[in-house]
């Protein structure tokens, strides 16, 4: 490349550079990788604590339940046993019981051990006298119990062995906790098995060769790699959910892949049209790789969204979000511009024969250009019936309810999920709620015993709410329990406080929270958004047509989701039962990501666009040109993307179903309706006025684009390049 057509954006500065210095680049990335996991081992990543987990009323009945017993949490471990024709009365059930109890008594690890054959436990014993809960709280904290829980266990199951005539199982704080962590961390290794399967078959479709295949696939896992070693730091500072290495994994193998993608396709595209090795790097690095920073900016940028959630949950995934974007994006414009220089056509190595006939590395894509040419040909109707379409399947959204998963949330085949629902269905029907009112008062007081009973100056009294946990029942039965009861009785007393906790309150009040942050959320990524691709593209139109583009894929794939998990459309297919709303954290972090990853096919097809424009091409003719040479690249990044995304739908987790289906279905949305039919529909009928910048903007500042050819004179009414 000559040096009047050189490019020195910043991009390309970053390209050449690495190109020039391939070693320090390459070794100094595998040098941060290990030294990011090295930090990761030692430092630790510290996860929300559960007993702070809680937000609004909840979390102020928690902290004076906290002051009022600072004594560690107990730890309860329960063991169900339970026949269908015989009572607790027969001796063989009580022989069952005394077999349990014999199991589990003299283990140094567990205190306070209850028996339901003791009339003082009566509690214990279900009103049809045909199912009992051993009891007994673990001792120690939980890290420090579930290391001895296991023997406890081994024990239990024995029992059963020995009476197969009835139901004898374990659940608890320690032994579901450890199991459920268990079966997630499995689940998640499982989700990589999967998807690197995927990813690894669809860049051999587009690349044809293993050496081009191994070089965004490896560069992107060792960004995930690095990410997961790092938030170990911020942890520390704001806690995270134990969820986040999902979220990593999700978003940098999907966006790591991506971003390769489009800067090692644009340099296979150089080659293939006769420029050199190093000229073919400094062109994609001018151009894909400018479009990788402008994304990975617009990315982070509608990540950081989550940080106005309020809830801690989505604050950790917004803060890791950006971290794994970041160090994707600069994976992408630092060592994969290196190992191309250092590679040439090496790259090309492993060929599949019959794949490497397929592929093209120059030109204009005959499928897409046989679609595009009806859009651009009739752009009125192609509009309409694209927008039609989006916005019959954003309708379900305005019905979208959420809910905080619980029990429900987890299938019968999860770790004690079925003795914890043996325990649910027998001493409440399935149908009560349970909820725990914080007292702080003068206890020994008349006024206070007369509103409710027992001592001191905290207390916990546990009322059962009607309903499933999460439904308009249960969350009716905790307004009236919030706003008529306790004012009417602990709200008399002079002096007293209280408040209400338990799965329904925690419910409704992060319900609430999400509900008053979502519009900050959404202001702060529109704006930002907006104005990084106004200082981007210098076009007023271009910018406010992406903002609405987006919301419209956001909103089509808000109603898949509902459709499909609220509605319950998709159960028998999916294996899961529907708990009548979405996962509550959701739609933000749904916003945030959806809006930020639909802005890759956004940028990296407008620049295309727009660099045939500044070629002297008319804006017609370069949005043919622009979209029928890069919507191969974009189909097969989203590809990857709804791949890696649809792998998490095959989880039993209801919340990981729901995200995984949620992103899939969006990426396949933008990438079809939105980008092959409603951008260049909506681009053909504008014409020149899509590059329009009002006059008292133009002192925004020229970010360089690579200019391989002669300029295009300017329109009359000056739509500024």
């Amino acid at each position: 490349m000559s040096p009047s057509t050189r490019s020195y954006n910043l991009a390309a500065r970053m390209g050449r550079w690495s190109a020039s210095h391939w070693k320090t680049a390459v070794f100094g990335w595998l040098a941060f990788v290990v030294a990011a996991l090295a930090i990761g081992m030692q430092v630790g990543t510290k996860n929300i604590d559960m007993q702070d987990a809680n937000v609004g009323q909840s979390n102020k009945a928690d902290k004076i339940l906290q002051k009022g017993f600072p004594q560690a949490d107990p730890q309860t471990e329960f063991v169900l046993v339970q026949s269908a024709r015989t009572t607790v009365a027969d001796p063989a059930f009580r022989a069952t019981v005394n077999d349990v109890l014999g199991a589990v008594k003299g283990n140094p690890a567990i205190k306070n051990l209850k028996s339901p054959l003791d009339p003082k436990n009566g509690d214990q014993v279900s009103k049809n006298r045909r199912t009992v809960i051993v009891t007994w709280n673990m001792k120690g904290k939980y890290d420090a119990a579930k290391t001895k829980i296991d023997t406890i266990e081994a024990s239990v199951a024995k029992v059963g062995d020995r009476h197969p005539g009835f139901y004898v199982g374990e659940a608890g704080s320690v032994s579901s906790g450890k199991a459920l962590d268990k079966m997630f961390v499995d689940q998640l290794k499982t989700a990589g098995e999967r998807s690197i399967p995927i990813t690894i078959l669809v860049l051999l479709l587009v690349f044809g060769a293993l050496v081009a295949v191994g070089v965004p696939l490896l560069l992107a896992l060792s960004g995930v790699a690095a990410t997961i070693g790092l938030v170990a730091l911020p942890s520390h500072l704001v806690p995270f959910d134990q969820n986040v290495s999902a979220v990593i994994l999700l978003i940098g193998l999907a966006v790591g892949v991506d971003y390769s993608l489009f800067y090692l396709k644009r340099e296979r595209e150089e080659r293939a049209a006769g420029k050199s090795s190093r000229a073919a790097i400094e062109a994609a690095a001018a151009t894909s790789g400018r479009s990788v920073l402008i994304s990975g900016l617009t990315v982070i940028i509608a990540m950081a969204g989550m940080l106005f959630s309020g809830e801690k949950s989505t604050i950790g995934f917004g803060i890791a979000a950006m971290m794994v974007v970041g160090i994707a994006m600069l994976g992408s414009l630092t060592v994969l511009p290196a190992l191309l220089a250092h590679l040439g056509d090496k790259v090309e190595k492993g060929k599949i024969p019959f794949l490497g006939r397929l592929r093209r590395d120059s030109g204009e894509n005959r499928f897409w250009k046989a679609i595009l040419k009806p859009v651009l040909r009739r752009p009125v109707i192609a509009a309409t019936v694209a927008g039609a379409a989006l916005i019959a399947l954003a309708l379900p959204t305005l019905n979208m309810q959420t809910a905080k998963s619980g029990l429900d949330a987890l299938p019968n085949s999860a770790p004690t999920v079925p003795t914890i629902k043996k325990i649910q269905n027998a001493f409440s029907n399935g149908d009560v709620a349970q909820s725990e009112v914080a007292i702080k008062a003068n206890l020994d007081s008349p006024a206070t015993q007369s509103a409710i009973a027992p001592a001191h100056t905290v207390a916990r009294v546990d009322i059962p709410l009607v309903g499933k946990g999460t439904d308009a029942t249960s969350n009716a039965a905790l307004r009236k329990l919030r706003n008529d009861i306790l004012p009417a009785t602990i709200g008399t007393v002079k002096g007293a406080e209280y408040a209400v906790t338990g799965p329904t309150a925690n419910s409704a009040d992060e319900n609430a929270l999400l509900k008053r942050k979502a519009p900050i959320v959404f202001g702060f990524v529109l704006l930002f958004a907006f104005a990084l691709l106004l200082v981007s593209f210098r076009s007023v139109v271009i910018a406010l047509k992406a903002i609405v583009l987006n919301l419209l894929s956001v909103g089509a794939a808000y109603g898949v989701l509902v459709a499909v998990f609220q509605w319950g459309w998709g159960s028998g297919l999916l294996g899961f039962q529907s708990n009548g709303g979405i996962a509550q954290w959701l739609p933000i972090f749904m916003f945030v990501i959806l809006f930020g990853l639909s802005m890759d096919y956004q940028v990296f097809i407008v620049s295309r666009i727009r660099e045939a424009y500044d070629r002297g091409m008319k804006t017609g003719d370069a949005v043919e040109h622009g979209i029928t040479t890069t919507a191969g690249v974009v189909s097969s990044a989203a590809l990857v993307m709804v791949g890696v995304f649809a792998v998490f739908a095959l989880m039993p987790i209801l919340d990981m179903k729901e995200m995984g289906i949620g992103l899939a279905a969006a990426v396949l949305i933008d990438a079809t309706i939105v980008r092959a039919v409603l951008l260049p529909a909506t681009m053909k009928l504008l014409g020149d006025w899509n590059w329009y910048l009002p006059k008292h903007l133009r002192w925004l500042p020229k970010l360089e684009r690579q200019q391989p050819g002669p300029e295009k004179h300017e329109p009359a009414f000056e739509p500024t390049r």
